[in-house]
């Protein structure tokens, strides 16, 4: 039998189609030497017949929980995630990934695989959502797991729980900068920044900014020596814009961001972030 290269994509492709967990998928893969159709049958056989049946269905809505220990030093985002509104606004659905979230920031659980292998309930975190699978009929599935670490994390949970956000600060806890972390969290949630700075940006990310603004440069007629100045102007822009640090604040749009925190304490200032909203895949 020859062999190919199960690639994250393919076993997240699998998961997707059925529902099951990411080591399962690979496993079935491997076993069936990378054909996703026989790799489906492969788990039916393993007895995931209940997710199967959802094969081609989306769990695009859900219910995404941010966490902290009390001492705001851990945080966690969890995102439970299933078809169907009706089901992500029940009350069953809601506990089990607040229950998800808190076992996983109890455990300190650094991974997704790590989250699904926890005990809950006399089986595991996996386990548990399986019964729900078979129990409502619906495509269930941790689809999103996040962690931060550092001084001062804070959490904000978007209305609904559909977007979920951490938030690093730099200055230790206060009820001041909680405030203000808060404050950061929640724009981070309406703005969905790229980074922290743009030193969080990828180059080919200011690459491709810079191609494209050449490219409506010169097809504007502006002259050929002037495109790249042009072009780089532009992707500054973009990255003052699609940046955290040099957004303007959402409460107060005459300061930026960073300009917000250090008149709340002097120092403080966003270490990193983590953002999680419905419709992932």
């Amino acid at each position: 039998m020859s062999t190919i290269t199960i690639t994250a994509s393919l076993v997240n492709e699998l998961r997707n189609l059925t529902g099951a967990g990411l080591m399962d998928c690979k496993k079935a893969l491997t076993e069936s030497n990378g054909d996703v159709q026989a790799a489906v049958d492969y788990l039916r056989k393993k007895g995931a017949k209940v997710a199967e049946k959802r094969a081609g269905r989306d769990s695009l809505e859900g219910c995404i929980v941010a966490l902290t220990t009390a001492d705001g030093t851990r945080g966690v985002v969890s995102y439970l995630s299933c078809e169907t509104d009706f089901v992500a606004k029940n009350e069953d659905f809601r506990g089990l990934a607040e229950a998800i979230a808190k076992a996983a920031l109890e455990a300190d659980a650094k991974t997704l695989d790590e989250v699904l292998a926890l005990p809950m309930d006399g089986t595991t975190i996996k386990g548990k959502v399986e019964e729900k699978v078979s129990a409502i009929g619906e495509l269930i599935a941790v689809s999103a797991y996040e962690t931060l670490a550092g001084e001062n994390i804070v959490a904000y949970n978007h209305a609904g729980n559909k977007i979920g956000v951490l938030v690093s600060l730099s200055n230790a806890k206060s009820d001041a900068n909680a405030v203000a972390g808060k404050d950061v969290a929640m724009q981070v949630a309406a703005m969905n920044p790229l980074a922290v700075d743009a030193s969080g940006v990828s180059q080919e990310v200011i690459d491709r900014e810079v191609a494209i603004a050449k490219e409506k440069a010169a097809a504007s007629g502006k002259p050929e020596n002037i495109l790249q100045k042009i072009a780089e102007s532009a992707a500054q822009s973009y990255l003052k814009e699609n940046t955290l640090n040099t957004q303007p604040f959402v409460k107060d749009g005459s300061k930026t961001v960073a300009q917000h925190l250090g008149e709340v304490e002097k120092g403080l200032a966003v270490k990193a972030f983590k953002r999680v909203a419905l419709g992932l895949k």
